[in-house]
């Protein structure tokens, strides 16, 4: 009688291994066949919030960033979270009706959603006001929810930090350059040595014509100057 062991090998561990890790990060990818949402979510909501102390405090998040369908996913998870966590401190009838909305919502954790970002900033609130963006998420899903694909909303995203951005620009900066500095003609350039050479010539022969005028020739004597006297005294 022949007894077959299993086949084993070197990558059996690592194969393993990679399993493993795979279902305990859930699937990355998030679209609905079938929409999730029903019709009498409106009325859950509003029976919800006709037994709640509409001024019970909450938080929302403030700096989320504004993305078309994302946005309203992200809401619907930070709700959906709220949901739980008003049941382990709410009375039995309590509990009922907001189980009822939590179903409404509670599809949002069929995704593997990534961990909340430290960047998120949260403003309290009060119940209502969650009860009510809740109810317009929903309103703003229904239409989309079998025809995308929500997998790149998975990893909540923030608004840009205002400390953090650049400042602003007037309009005339945007792709502005800085002028050249104005060059000098390169006639003029090529000039220069000309004219530093040609200048002291010419002062010298200005010079050595002045003294010449005024100092005369060794055996000639200097034309006599006429003094204002004598001008006026000539007759026409």
């Amino acid at each position: 009688m022949t007894v077959l062991s299993p086949a084993w090998s070197p990558a059996t561990p690592l194969l393993l291994l990679l399993l493993l890790s795979a279902s305990l990060r859930g699937t990355q990818h998030c679209s609905f066949q079938h929409s999730p949402i029903s019709s009498t979510f409106a009325r859950n909501i509003g029976e919800l919030s006709d037994h709640l102390l509409l001024d019970y405090p909450v938080t929302v998040a403030s700096n989320l960033q504004e993305e078309e369908l994302c946005g309203a996913l992200w809401r619907l998870v930070l709700a959906q979270r709220w949901m739980e966590q008003l049941k382990t401190v709410a009375g039995s009838q309590m509990q009922k009706l907001l189980e009822a909305v939590n179903t409404e919502i509670v599809f949002v954790t069929t995704c593997a959603f990534q961990p909340l970002p430290s960047c998120l900033r949260f403003v309290q609130t009060n119940i209502s006001c969650l009860l009510q963006d809740t109810s317009q998420q929903l309103v703003a899903l229904k239409p989309w929810i079998t025809r995308r694909n929500f997998s790149p909303c998975l990893e909540l995203r923030c608004q840009p930090d205002p400390s953090t951005l650049p400042p602003p620009q007037s309009p005339g900066a945007w792709g502005a350059t800085a002028l050249p500095a104005p060059q000098p003609p390169l006639q003029l350039l090529l000039l220069l040595p000309l004219v530093a050479l040609v200048l002291p010539a010419a002062v010298c022969c200005l010079r050595w014509r002045r003294a010449r005028r005024r100092t005369p020739c060794p055996g000639e004597q200097a034309p006599p100057t006429s003094s204002p006297q004598d001008v006026l005294l000539v007759e026409p």
